[in-house]
């Protein structure tokens, strides 16, 4: 028996009962999640966002809807065609939640290119940059993107006529590729009529033209380049139609992961896959004649349903590109330094701070350098024994890794919980898995069936008076970059109990036995789910008996079931509810009768909210956790996660403040959901406009 197979056994993998909701109390998952993609796609619009800024949010809702169609609509294609006719929490079988997404999303990228052709590319071109269509190229330009066309592009270029013997060539997942349509004989005698032309990923997607006016800034799109040139690669033939072409591709990873006798080896083997796997959307350029358009379809066995045409580049997401080209700083957000604890640079020991009390760090408004300064000093720390840390996103070139890397090099027994299926870093984390066991880790990948996705950091040192735990739990990733852009807590604690309880987990993670008791924490699949539902149902109680009761939740997404439902059982009973749900939400607040007390907003603003708060109660008595889980059916029942306690008072009052009360009052970035699904953006009205990232980020130091 597997150890997934034991968990299920236990009786511990999910929760007692799986709730039905009925369908008019829920939220379709996938078309939260579009909306979300709107409120992001607003971004782009707002005036008071710097111009730069709009266009990063714009290629960011391209990027997550390229996502989107690569995970959850190919899911959904697949059931049916298996046939699968099962409806989701809302009551929507698969074949009209697909119907649904197409006509959302169809919606939302014609919005994305009105924005870019109507709104942004003016403005742009109204402060000196300028993404130049052939027919605005002087000469100049003409015959520098010719040359650059024949001395860096044309070597590294295949066109592939199509007959029998080129058949239509397995284009890359999202590539962009170019349709050419022929007249006339090769030397070959050949007059298929139909060549492909891929734009090649080794060449920069964005080109600067040289020779524009003072003061302005002139690109060129690679695939423009071509386009225009294509016809130098047919000599003798006569061009009658280019059409751009882009498809996207099932990336979800399917791995036999019981059957599977190494993890890495079974992955490394799949993710040549996620570039070739069967077709779930086609975008072509708007001015496609329908028989190409038919013609590409065929070739990627689509229906005319996964047909995109679109007013503008095929992949939009490459006008990002420009950001980093564009020495503006007057059109970016001010640069923002993060903050350091009050008195932690003057700190030589970390662990004589860490005894004297917890830290508490609320990202990206304090820097996460403590965090990386305590790892380092515990890899140089003669007196440190052991160190053991879960790493699920961590960047290219990790300061993390690095760090673990030279404790283990220093003797260290140093344990890395290596998350190798974490989505679209999977090849990423390979190689850290490599470099850390080159360095004389002991590396693992967590458990079969369920990903390790827990922030967790344990040091373990002898001191005078016998061994100590020090322990950073936190609710982001071990990510330098994210650190600075995503809203998340992170505690340093040398509490003996918490410390006893991360060693708990970390044993479950890495060896073999019966779920074990945690005093503190609460772990999924374990705990976790059915604590937090419990609590909620004792909110209710407490409600049902007249005593005071409140609940406040902070998270990223909420579609878990068996919690909406007892969401809705509090609501009945009286509790004051306040959810602040970033992305997706299945909850319908302000139902007659079920969810009136039930009070749910969404903030987009410059960073990610990414923190997962809750409370619990009213008063001194209230209970405060953040953790590193959504409230979803994955997060408690396929995934390894923990949540803390925050029992310090002082911390406790500065979690509420900043992470669940002064959100509420946001009325210049925050998005009200209503009871039909929709939402609607606050404004100050008459009232003192307040916005928390603003205010977060002037509050000074910690």
């Amino acid at each position: 028996m597997t150890h997934a197979h034991s968990l299920r056994a236990t009786g511990q993998f999910s929760l007692a009962t799986q709730e039905v909701l009925d369908p008019r109390r829920a939220i379709n998952r996938e078309l939260s999640s579009l909306a979300f993609q709107r409120r992001v796609l607003s971004m782009a619009l707002d005036l008071a966002v710097p111009l730069l800024e709009r266009v990063r949010f714009l290629t960011i809702t391209c990027a997550n809807l390229d996502e989107f169609f690569e995970i959850r609509v190919s899911r959904l294609q697949r059931q049916v065609e298996l046939g699968l006719t099962a409806s989701g929490a809302d009551g929507l079988p698969p074949n009209e939640t697909l119907n649904r997404i197409h006509e959302e999303a169809r919606a939302i990228v014609a919005e994305q290119y009105r924005i870019w052709n109507d709104v942004l590319m003016p403005a742009l071109a109204d402060v000196g940059i300028r993404l130049l269509a052939p027919k605005l190229w002087t000469d100049e330009q003409t015959r520098w993107v010719e040359a650059y066309f024949r001395r860096e592009v044309v070597p590294v270029l295949t066109p592939i006529g199509l007959d029998p013997a080129h058949p239509f060539p397995h284009v890359q997942n999202k590539n962009q590729n170019l349709l050419v349509s022929l007249d006339g004989q090769d030397a070959f005698g050949r007059q298929s009529g139909i060549a492909i032309v891929q734009v090649p990923r080794s060449l920069p997607r964005v080109l600067a033209i040289p020779g524009s006016r003072p003061g302005v800034q002139e690109f060129v799109l690679l695939s423009t380049v071509i386009h225009a040139c294509v016809g130098e690669l047919f000599p003798g033939m006569t061009v009658t139609n280019v059409v751009a072409f882009r498809v996207t591709r099932d990336a979800d990873l399917w791995l036999a992961e019981e059957d599977a006798d190494d993890l890495l080896e079974a992955l490394q083997g799949e993710l040549h896959r996620r570039r070739y796997g069967d077709a779930v959307r086609l975008e072509v350029a708007g001015h496609c004649p329908e028989t190409m358009a038919e013609f590409l379809l065929g070739e990627f066995e689509l229906d005319p349903i996964d047909l995109y045409r679109v007013d503008g580049p095929v992949n939009l997401n490459r006008v990002g590109s420009i950001l980093d080209m564009c020495d503006r700083p007057e059109l970016r957000y001010p640069p923002y330094t993060p903050k350091l604890p009050r008195g932690w640079q003057d700190e030589d020991d970390h662990f004589e701070r860490l005894r004297r009390g917890d830290l508490l760090l609320h990202h990206p408004y304090e820097a996460a350098a403590p965090v990386l300064e305590f790892l380092r000093q515990a890899a140089d720390d003669p007196d440190v024994l052991a160190i053991k840390q879960t790493l699920y996103r961590t960047g290219p070139r990790s300061p993390y890794v690095e760090a673990l890397a030279q404790a283990a090099r220093n003797g260290k027994d140093v344990t890395a919980v290596v998350e190798l299926r974490a989505r679209f870093d999977e090849a990423a984390n390979i190689d850290l898995a490599a470099q850390l066991q080159k360095a004389g880790a002991n590396v693992v990948y967590g458990v079969v069936g369920y990903k390790t996705h827990a922030k967790m950091l344990l040091v373990v040192r002898r001191e005078g008076d016998g061994i100590h735990r020090y322990v950073h739990l936190g609710t982001g990733n071990y990510h330098p970059q994210t650190a600075r852009t995503y809203t998340d807590l992170g505690l340093l604690t040398a509490d003996p109990v918490i410390g006893e309880d991360v060693h708990k987990v970390f044993l479950q993670l890495t060896g073999l036995g019966t779920p074990r008791k945690l005093e503190r924490l609460l772990e999924s699949p374990f705990t976790l789910g059915r604590e937090v539902i419990a609590r909620i149902d004792g909110q209710a109680a407490r409600a049902r008996a007249g005593l005071p009761s409140r609940i406040q939740a902070k998270m990223n997404a909420l579609s878990e079931a068996n919690v909406i439902a007892a969401l809705y059982r509090a609501s009945q009973a009286g509790v004051p509810i306040d959810l602040l749900v970033r992305g997706i939400c299945c909850l319908r607040p302000g139902l007659p009768g079920v969810s009136e007390t039930i009070h749910v907003r969404s903030i987009v603003g410059r960073f990610l909210e990414h923190a997962r708060v809750w409370r619990f109660g009213e008063g001194a008595d209230a209970e405060v956790w953040f953790a590193s889980a959504d409230w979803m059916s994955r997060s408690f029942s396929r995934r390894v996660e923990v949540a803390t306690p925050v029992r310090n008072p002082e911390l406790r009052a500065r979690i509420l403040e900043e992470c669940l009360e002064q959100p509420l009052r946001d009325n210049v970035q925050s998005w009200i959901l209503d009871v039909d699904g929709t939402y609607t953006r606050a404004t100050p009205g008459d009232e003192t406009a307040f916005c928390l990232q603003d205010w977060l980020a002037g509050r000074g130091e910690a």
